[in-house]
């Protein structure tokens, strides 16, 4: 398709020439083009809006919108809102969830909200403390008509829960994973892919704006067993000055997308987007100075 190349770590603009703000990325392919929204950050950590941008090869972005907008309560100026990730409901509704917080960051709820297409406007409905838990980065995982959502619970560990029916709430707990050295913590940020027979769940360690080696496990089945913890990328690279925040099937193979956090600038923040390649229980991030999505979509016949 002669896409366009990535620059691993330079900031996408969009297509009215300002910094796509795709922070904290969600991403779905959606016929022919992918979807994501991302935190925007014009107002720094708080809320302004969910933007919403469309790409055919994830190098050029399109602007469709603002998905979701700040109001009032959950969704005010002076609150948090980040990592939205979007589901499509069996029904053909459309379900973003994100993390809701106070500026300080002890609310920790997840909120819920919906839409009759993909960009919105979407409708807010509730938030919650996922079975009396706190839930701060999220991510989220589709297979078949079940919902999952992937939750960093400070005190508890990483869990992945089977959402409802309806996707508007927590339906039970599947497993929860903990650090091999610290086992009271669990990794941030999670996002997880199925590669054969195997789920692959990824995370990042929780060491504020700053980057760190991020870590995946791999399992038979979502309730485990997990492997232990390894590192994605080579160890001291800090995955590249990158925080994960979502694994994309393209093609054949995966793209690793990540946040390169600049906290005083966060509206500027790039994106780390790199091949990933995945074996039967192998990953593996490696640098490029530059590349497209051809490369994986070639191995496709694509």
């Amino acid at each position: 398709m002669n896409a366009k190349d990535i620059v691993p770590g330079e900031a996408f603009i969009d297509d009215r020439g300002r910094v796509a703000q795709l922070h904290g990325i969600g991403l779905q392919r959606i016929g022919d083009r992918w979807y994501a929204w991302g935190e925007d950050k014009a107002a720094g950590d708080r809320f302004t809006a969910v933007s919403c941008y469309s790409s055919d090869d994830l190098a050029t972005w399109r602007y469709e919108g603002d998905s979701l907008v700040a109001g009032a309560g959950e969704l005010a100026t002076d609150r948090i809102v980040e990592r939205p990730k979007v589901l499509q409901h069996p029904d053909g509704r459309w379900v973003m969830l994100v993390h809701l917080d106070t500026a300080d960051y002890t609310t920790a709820r997840v909120g819920y909200a919906i839409a009759d297409d993909p960009v919105g406007p979407y409708e807010f409905v509730r938030s919650e403390l996922p079975l009396g838990n706190q839930s701060r980065d999220i991510g989220v995982f589709q297979e078949g008509e079940a919902g999952y959502l992937l939750s960093e619970d400070r005190d508890n560990g990483l869990h992945i829960y089977r959402l409802r029916d309806d996707y508007l709430g927590v339906d039970s707990i599947v497993a929860t994973l903990r650090q091999q050295d610290r086992p009271e913590l669990g990794y941030e940020s999670p996002t997880l892919v199925k590669h054969g027979a195997r789920y692959f769940l990824f995370g990042s360690d929780l060491t504020y704006w700053n980057m760190n080696d991020n870590k995946y496990a791999v399992a038979p089945a979502l309730a485990g067993p997990w492997s232990a913890w390894r590192d994605l990328a080579p160890p001291g690279t800090n995955t590249f000055e990158s925080q994960v925040s979502v694994v994309l099937p393209v093609g054949a193979g995966f793209a690793y997308v990540g946040d390169r956090w600049t906290e005083h600038d966060l509206e500027s923040s790039p994106l780390v987007v790199l091949p990933l390649r995945i074996t039967d229980d192998r990953a593996e991030l490696e640098w490029r100075e530059r590349w497209s999505i051809d490369e994986l979509l070639s191995a496709d016949g694509g």
